[in-house]
């Protein structure tokens, strides 16, 4: 059986998409390179591998033109200088002479704090995803480079707030993926369960997710690390903005319209759109303007939505293969009844498909079909099959190349190129969130 697992296209083209990302191959080529290598392993061709891709990509197109707007009204929110006064606020806090260990570890937690309160908010509160990142955390590089705050560990407090409160919480994101998904796909197998049941389930495979950010906050990252100020300082110098109180308001205004528009209308480009034209009316942008809003916001988040659309071939291709399926039912074939063991590999293979697709909301439908009777057929009961089907659905969103969790926090981190996708966010949130949920999900299978 491990020897089968072993030779699988889909773990096989996982991997290699893995090595070259670690090798500093761009994300998208080793998307595409990867893709290939699963369709020429699993045997399907040439034309049918580059016909399932192709077919993929529209897949991502939407993502990847809410991101290229979103981008836009980024800019658009940094001409307004709401983003520049706050981080100047922080950084006067901060002192600009030689300030005190108390005021500077003070100022350091309360951002901690703030940051993953933040992250939090924007799956259920107010539910926009990695939309807000864009906008807060480039001002805030030079609050960072002040505290000598590793931006390893903020890439970790980004994607703890991007993950777990969907997992267990069933509120914005959590609804869709704890009731639409989660809950739906296991009843749709065959087992009765509720959806008061998911965040019950799901609540030890939380604790793993807080344990691994714990460790990453105040154990593998507390040291001060020092960037080039130089490449930071550049970052406040190309956005020049003189800050006035009516064009703060301004901002205000239109990010209240976009977050109204996202609500109301569930769709990023037109909110954002909107708070867009906020702007224009109020005179803070002028037409003239607008193309270089759109080339600057292309700039800095067109490179996620080009991976997104990537992924989306990838995911395809690898569906193509009819690969997943047969990865899945190697558990229900080989296991026999360790119930232990058959835990461990639903989780680990729920890992592998989804740090290939990058997305735990697709991956739950690919693998409840099989994890749900075997389940039954093991005696595990109905919230411990919950617990199972939803870690091995969100294992692998942290750590992967591919997923908006891990190229979210990049984009805002790597504003001014101090901040590499792989080895500072990818690695760290692998290890940080990626064992402890495992672990955590592991337990929860036997113990639930």
């Amino acid at each position: 059986m491990f020897l089968e697992i072993i030779k699988n296209p889909v773990l096989l083209s996982v991997l290699v998409l893995l090595i070259l990302s670690m090798i500093k191959m761009n994300v998208a080529f080793a998307l595409i390179i990867a893709a290939m290598s699963g369709g020429l392993l699993a045997k399907i061709g040439v034309t049918a591998t580059v016909s399932a891709f192709s077919d993929g990509l529209a897949g991502g197109v939407n993502i990847a033109f809410n991101y290229a707007i979103l981008g836009a009204f980024s800019i658009a929110i940094s001409k307004s200088g709401i983003t520049e006064l706050l981080a100047k606020q922080l950084f006067r806090i901060a002192g600009t002479g030689e300030a005190s260990p108390k005021k500077i570890w003070l100022l350091k937690y309360f951002l901690i704090v703030v940051l993953t309160l933040i992250s939090i908010s924007s799956q259920n509160l107010v539910p926009i995803h990695i939309a807000f990142i864009p906008i807060v955390i480039p001002p805030l590089l030079k609050v960072f480079e002040r505290l000598q705050l590793d931006r390893r560990m903020v890439a970790c407090i980004l994607t703890f707030g991007l993950i777990t409160p969907y997992m267990v919480l069933p509120f914005g994101f959590g609804r869709i993926y704890l009731n639409d998904i989660l809950i739906k796909n296991i009843v749709d197998s065959g087992l009765q369960v509720t959806a008061d049941m998911a965040p019950k389930a799901m609540f030890i495979p939380a604790l793993g997710m807080i344990a691994g950010l714990l460790i990453a906050v105040f154990i593998s990252y507390r040291k001060p690390r020092i960037y080039d100020t130089v490449k930071t300082e550049g970052i406040e110098e190309t956005a020049n903005v003189e800050i006035k109180p009516w064009k703060v308001i301004v901002g205000i205004i239109a990010i209240a319209v976009a977050l109204t528009g996202q609500l109301w209308l569930n769709s990023l480009a037109i909110a954002a759109l909107a708070g867009i034209v906020v702007f224009l009316i109020s005179g803070v942008i002028s037409m003239k303007d607008t193309h270089d809003v759109y080339t600057k916001g292309i700039h800095m988040m067109g490179g996620i939505g080009i991976i997104m659309i990537a992924a989306s071939g990838f995911a395809k291709v690898m569906k193509a293969t009819g690969q997943v399926d047969s990865l899945v039912e190697l558990i229900s074939t080989g296991v026999g009844d360790q119930r232990g063991l058959a835990v461990f590999l639903m989780l680990l293979i729920g890992l592998i498909i989804t740090m290939g697709i990058g997305s735990s909301f697709s991956t739950v439908p690919l693998i409840a079909a099989i994890y749900v009777p075997l389940c039954i057929k093991l005696g595990i009961s109905p919230i411990a099959t919950i617990a199972i089907v939803g870690v091995a659905g969100a294992l692998g969103d942290a750590g992967s190349p591919a997923s908006e969790s891990v190229l979210g926090p990049t984009a805002g981190l790597n504003a001014d190129g101090q901040h590499d996708h792989i080895y500072d966010s990818t690695i760290p949130t692998f290890i940080h969130f990626n064992i402890p949920l495992l672990i955590a999900g592991w337990i929860a299978g036997m113990m639930l």
